[in-house]
């Protein structure tokens, strides 16, 4: 496990010092994101990694997340299976070459549970985020772009699907990006600091590597890594599920999209997944993408046992 994680790592700061070292200045002409146009952007860990580029778009999400079997809580294993299945729409507009607005986070949650799981079937908003990316470094004859954001998600949700519950969060990202002939390298690391402690404090590295056969087929694979910082404090939330006990017992955290509050999540600290998938070029606007995803570390200490993503990505 800690040479997975120690090895993550070094690729995470890799990517950044690269990139923030490949450029000394960016452009800011009309036209400077011309030379990104064959740029597409990751498809696992949908909420927290984007493109390094400003852009205006639309970005519809299909997610279809297996829930483990069994999971670590209450210092044993309880019953869990089922799915989660997530609808959303991000969205991003960009003021100019540098600067956008993003929507993050957002879209309809559907918890379907196993006939022995400890928890319910049950349905409702995911919470709303949303913020601005700025790109430092925006080169398009080197083709490398860095960009930071800072993004903030609103108790909003319902929480019959474990949202909705704390007083919010902030995410402070850093993204960058690199072409190199039909190769794309991107990579983003990440803070999540809640407002209050009914929620743990996280940092997260996600890396893409990408290369593009022909414009229908363009294979990737991607790696995410979550790691708990702080854990919750185990409040009482989530009062549909399991009568609000989760986050008083259960032994990790959620990931990308569940912030549980978790009292025990210093037990299992660290979630890492791996996703295969590729996107397709419809035409010079439009692209198709699907991903497999899976966790390398112990699935029963987390809340994924495998997750499929279709999503489609419309600029314009």
């Amino acid at each position: 496990m800690k040479p997975i994680l120690t090895s993550l790592s070094s690729l995470g700061l890799f990517t950044s010092v690269a990139l923030a070292g490949s450029v000394i200045s960016g452009t800011s002409s009309p036209n400077a994101n011309d030379g990104f146009a064959d740029a597409r952007r990751p498809i696992s860990n949908p909420t927290l990694f984007d493109l390094a580029l400003p852009t205006t778009n639309v970005h519809p999400l299909f997610l279809y997340h297996v829930l483990p079997d069994q999971i670590h809580a209450a210092n044993t294993k309880v019953p869990l299976g089922g799915d989660v299945e997530l609808y959303a729409l991000q969205f991003e507009y960009a003021l100019s070459d540098r600067l956008s607005i993003v929507a993050t986070k957002d879209g309809y949650v559907n918890i379907n549970s196993d006939s022995t799981s400890v928890l319910s079937d049950q349905d409702g908003f995911a919470n709303l985020g949303a913020g601005l990316k700025y790109a430092f470094i925006l080169d398009p004859i080197s083709k490398t772009a860095l960009s930071g954001s800072a993004t903030f998600e609103l108790p909003t949700g319902n929480s019959d699907v474990f949202q909705g519950e704390g007083d919010g969060l902030v995410n402070l990202i850093g993204t960058g990006l690199k072409l190199v002939d039909q190769w794309q390298f991107a990579g983003a690391v990440g803070l999540q600091v809640p407002f209050s402690d009914q929620q743990s404090t996280e940092g997260w590295v996600s890396t893409h590597v990408s290369y593009e056969v022909c414009s229908w087929f363009i294979p990737l694979v991607e790696m995410n890594w979550f790691h708990v910082l702080d854990a919750g404090n185990g409040a009482g939330n989530f009062p549909s599920q399991v009568g609000g006990a989760v986050p008083a017992v259960i032994e990790f955290e959620g990931g990308d999209l569940f912030n549980l509050g978790a009292a025990n999540a210093g037990n299992n600290r660290d979630l890492v997944t791996v996703a295969v998938g590729f996107r397709s070029r419809l035409t010079d606007s439009v692209d198709l993408g699907l991903a497999y995803e899976i966790p390398v570390t112990d699935d029963e200490a987390s809340l994924m046992e495998k997750r499929v993503t279709l999503d489609l990505v419309w600029k314009f």
